[in-house]
């Protein structure tokens, strides 16, 4: 396993919004960390109220973004129109062409992470999903999110166009609990919020871990809400 300390990340402030490049985007470019296999962005975004990204074009690629705080309102050229909270998720996949654009219409600082994912193909007919997940839901396992669109029967509700799983989990303080990414796997996990043992790293807000074909244990020193994505190994 590798650890990811945020602090050596790219990051953005444009006032409006202050942002966390896990990998190479916008401003910040970084030939040697494009992507983490079929994982091409993850950015940890912090959006003010009253603005954010106005309509915007997108095209084959599988976008995910999930709530940590706040609200996430979500606008598209597909009639879609929704509002998101903590621990929801939103999925669309751009395919052949779509324009949306996400905004904070709330009170408070939104945070949310915006992931985007390469589809197993080009030129999927654009699609759009959410999901509001309990939050207690998550706590002590692995919620699953979303997963490969194959026609395999699965217990996540969101389905994408990769071959990728994503999860959820909480893992409260003093407690612990494993991850594997098994034989041809890898994964790349966040560290959401509080504090994460991964053998003798200890992960903060905002790190990461990339696991490839093994078992981890993390132990939470506080709270801990952690992000999982896996698919095969590259």
């Amino acid at each position: 396993m590798r650890c990811i300390d945020s602090k050596k990340m790219g990051k953005a402030d444009h006032g409006w919004l202050n942002s966390h490049f896990h990998f190479s985007f916008d401003q910040y470019r970084n030939p040697s960390n494009m992507n983490f296999g079929v994982l091409r962005v993850l950015n940890d975004d912090l959006v003010q109220p009253g603005t954010g990204f106005d309509l915007h074009p997108h095209q084959d690629m599988e976008i995910v973004s999930y709530v940590v705080d706040g609200e996430l309102t979500h606008k598209d050229s597909m009639g879609n129109e929704r509002t998101l909270t903590r621990g929801q998720i939103q999925y669309m996949s751009a395919g052949t062409g779509v324009v949306h654009s996400e905004y904070n219409e709330g009170a408070s600082l939104l945070r949310f992470l915006q992931i985007w994912i390469l589809p197993d193909k080009k030129g999927y007919k654009p699609a759009y999903g959410d999901y509001a997940f309990p939050f207690g839901d998550r706590i002590g396992r692995w919620l699953p999110l979303a997963s490969y669109y194959d026609g395999d029967v699965s217990d996540a509700p969101v389905k994408i166009h990769a071959d990728v799983s994503i999860y959820a989990g909480v893992i409260e303080a003093g407690r612990n609990l494993a991850f594997a990414a098994g034989s041809g796997r890898q994964a790349y996990l966040v560290n959401i919020e509080g504090e994460t043992a991964a053998g003798s790293s200890l992960l903060y807000r905002s790190d990461a871990l990339e696991i490839t074909e093994e078992e981890v244990t993390l132990e939470s020193k506080t709270t801990s809400h952690l992000l999982v994505i896996e698919m095969k190994k590259a």
